[in-house]
């Protein structure tokens, strides 16, 4: 593996553990592991030298219904990409590499865990008022 596609991985495994984050932080919110690596679960006796296993993962609610789906693209795709794509919407997200090499990026602008956590909120609805 190349060192572009090493740190798209790594990159990944951020987003991820910022999932695992919010999830700890916010009451009602979970992390879900929906589908691992195909050529993890098909390695044999390979050694796994990605820094994940987890290609497909949620932020659900607490009844297990997805607010927020994310995935990779897999080793063998060419471009890499991961896709937010917030449950039950049309409305999709992607991130590519960023130029810096280290970050996940959507377009030119790098995305943050900051962005996470407000794109999770305004799925969960945190920060809103009570309907009267």
């Amino acid at each position: 593996m190349n060192e572009k596609d090493a740190a798209f991985y790594r990159a990944w495994a951020s987003l991820l553990q910022w999932m695992r984050d919010y999830a700890a932080e916010k009451t009602g919110a979970t992390f879900v592991k929906e589908a691992d690596f195909p050529d993890y679960i098909y390695r044999m006796e390979r050694p796994y030298d990605l820094p994940t296993t987890v290609m497909s993962a949620s932020l659900s609610g607490a009844s297990g219904k997805p607010v927020l789906l994310v995935n990779a693209s897999p080793r063998k795709a060419v471009f890499k990409e991961v896709v937010l794509h917030p449950f039950e919407s049309h409305t999709y997200r992607k991130l590519k590499l960023a130029d810096d090499g280290e970050n996940l990026a959507e377009g030119k602008r790098v995305f943050t865990r900051a962005m996470l956590y407000h794109l999770a909120d305004e799925l969960y609805g945190v920060g809103e008022a009570a309907p009267a």
